[in-house]
């Protein structure tokens, strides 16, 4: 039996909090100022934490490998296994003619790019972010919205920021599920309190997606649907995360929010139109936080000058194609019915199987004989309190698992679409090998996260933090905005760090629950600036090396978000929104 040492180093808890946290600066410094591959970095901070945990905090070496191989486990299952099936059916819809009609129904419901930019970034990018996420929303809503008739460097900007209310819950609540794998807390207690936090943040993402595409004119004149957006986008993904299926969260929400937007259109438009005319040069957007604007005289700026239209504003109702990216019309037709519910099939095969999933005796059913309950072979830990630790037993849940619904669901998408099982096979092997590297950089962090948690250096650094007292609400949402920030990834961010706000606040008095979820809410503002993200979105748009430039262009606004978010948290850890936490 190995027991956890508190403070190991010289018998100091400073020192040993200090050195527990050198596996997360070495990972900081290595993705921040090195700029090293995420997985390398990833690999080298678990390398960095095993010598630690053997040496410093004299864990049995076979008991620290074994912890390294629950975590790469976890990682692999449920972790990667929700992210592979789920990015394999956003591939399989790529690979026939919906996913074009699918385009081409969002393009032909709205000509201003006001409006568009809130049901292609902030609704379809949403959708997609609860089955792909890892850089596929934006990746595809900034280019979407190029063909829509929008510059590339605004292009990128909208779509980035669009991506953060739903990252909490992407992938099919990965982050959500991983959270709930580190801390042992209940996962609808940490679900219910996401789904208590983001909603706020939805409220006003579409609207300050309306104000970039076109400054106080836009907001002024597209506020009404903007709101609604924001509204039932928010409301809808309190409902699902608290009262239905938390991996439904975005997929509920997104459909919810494209049937909002499409109603208030039809008993609502804009009094103008802002949309393409044949221009070259961008000269709408009015300068933001942190940059320029896009209309200025940065490189970026005179990249997308030579690459994309001109917005400018119109009467309303004036229709016509709008060139794409290679210059050609796009074609804004509205698709047959059929064509718009084949589009759509897919999102509609998911939410029916977990919804089938939900119905008590099927549910019950598969609590039965779709998971099992185990021990970690060769984990006999106790923490520094004599008690034993969680985290050593698995539960396994292999048929009831979101990946394995998420797999059903892919193979009724292959049967509807015809796709034969060669070519269902083989785009699951592009699958695989597009998440390489992700794969890799999963398993070592998750890896890193289970030996620093079992070693106690989690708890080392829990406790040290926990010195800080009631000021620990404060901190909580930036160590989450950081951790999403530098890995790109809300899952990795809270596999690091959701022990340790779930120990600090544990000795602070803070609800455990509050500030682990918190790690998961604030974290998505830092995903607009992460690396990764910003890289995905520069290639998109064609604007390869722009990353600085648009990091300028969006840090304004992420901090902005994180202090309106952190107040929020504030508040819910005192008796004056304290009602909030389950």
């Amino acid at each position: 039996m190995f027991q956890q040492i508190l403070d190991p180093i010289a018998g100091s808890l400073l020192l040993s909090a200090l050195c527990a946290a050198l596996p997360l600066v070495l990972l900081f410094v290595l993705l921040g100022v090195f700029r090293v591959k995420a997985a390398k970095a990833a690999i080298a901070s678990l390398v960095l934490s095993l010598v630690l945990a053997v040496a410093g905090w004299q864990m049995p070496l076979d008991q620290a490998l074994s912890a390294t191989a629950a975590g790469i486990f976890y990682g692999l299952f449920p972790i990667l296994w929700i992210l592979v099936n789920a990015l394999w059916i956003y591939k399989l819809t790529v690979a026939t003619p919906w996913f074009d009609a699918l385009g081409r129904t969002i393009r032909s419901i709205s000509n201003d790019l006001r409006v568009l930019s809130i049901l292609i970034a902030f609704c379809f990018g949403a959708l997609l972010e609860s089955l792909a996420g890892f850089g596929a929303p934006v990746a595809i809503s900034a280019a979407m919205l190029m063909a829509a008739g929008m510059t590339p460097l605004k292009s990128a900007v909208v779509s980035l920021l669009a991506n953060t209310a739903p990252v909490a819950f992407g992938a099919m609540a990965a982050p959500i599920i991983a959270l709930n794998g580190v801390t042992g807390l209940p996962l609808h207690d940490l679900s219910s309190m996401a789904g208590r936090q983001t909603p706020f943040i939805a409220l006003i993402v579409p609207l300050l997606l309306v104000f970039i595409v076109d400054g106080r004119r836009g907001l002024k004149q597209t506020w009404p649907v903007a709101l609604v957006a924001g509204a039932a986008f928010a409301a809808a993904q309190f409902v699902t995360s608290n009262f239905l299926a938390v991996e439904l969260t975005d997929v509920v929400a997104a459909v919810v929010t494209v049937a909002a937007v499409l109603l208030m259109l039809k008993v609502w438009q804009p009094k103008e139109s802002v949309r393409v005319e044949g221009s070259v040069q961008d000269v709408s957007v009015p300068a933001m936080a942190g940059g320029t604007s896009a209309g200025g005289t940065s490189a970026a700026g005179k990249s997308a000058a030579g690459n994309g239209p001109q917005e400018s504003t119109t009467a309303a109702g004036r229709q016509g194609s709008v060139p794409d990216r290679s210059g050609g019309p796009a074609d804004n037709t509205r698709p047959a019915p059929r064509e718009v519910w084949l589009a759509v099939a897919p999102y509609l095969i998911i939410i029916a199987v977990f919804s089938i999933a939900q119905i008590p005796f099927i549910k019950t059913w598969l609590g039965q004989v779709g998971t099992v309950t185990f021990a970690w072979p060769g984990l006999h830990i106790e923490d520094s309190a004599g008690k034993a630790v969680a985290a050593t037993k698995f539960k396994l849940d292999h048929l009831k698992s979101t990946g394995t619904l998420l797999l059903f669901s892919g193979l009724i998408t292959m049967a509807l679409y015809r796709i034969s099982a060669g070519k269902g096979l083989r785009i699951y092997g592009e699958t695989l090998k597009q998440l390489r590297w992700t794969i890799v950089t999963v398993t070592a962090v998750l890896a890193l996260s289970f030996v620093m948690n079992l070693s106690g250096q989690t708890t080392t650094l829990g406790f040290a933090l926990a010195s800080a007292g009631g000021f620990f609400a404060f901190l909580s949402p930036l160590i989450g905005w950081i951790g999403v920030a530098l890995t790109g990834s809300d899952t990795s961010s809270n596999s690091l760090f959701g022990q340790m706000q779930a120990t600090a606040a544990a000795q602070t008095g803070l609800s455990p629950v509050l500030m682990a979820a918190s790690n998961s809410s604030a974290g998505v503002m830092g995903k607009m600036l992460s690396l990764q993200n910003l890289a995905v979105a520069s290639a998109a748009v064609g604007l390869e090396g722009a990353e600085g430039t648009l990091f300028r262009k969006l840090v304004g606004w992420s901090l902005g978000l994180l202090a309106l978010i952190t107040v929020l948290i504030v508040l819910q850890s005192t008796p004056v929104l304290g009602w909030m936490v389950p």
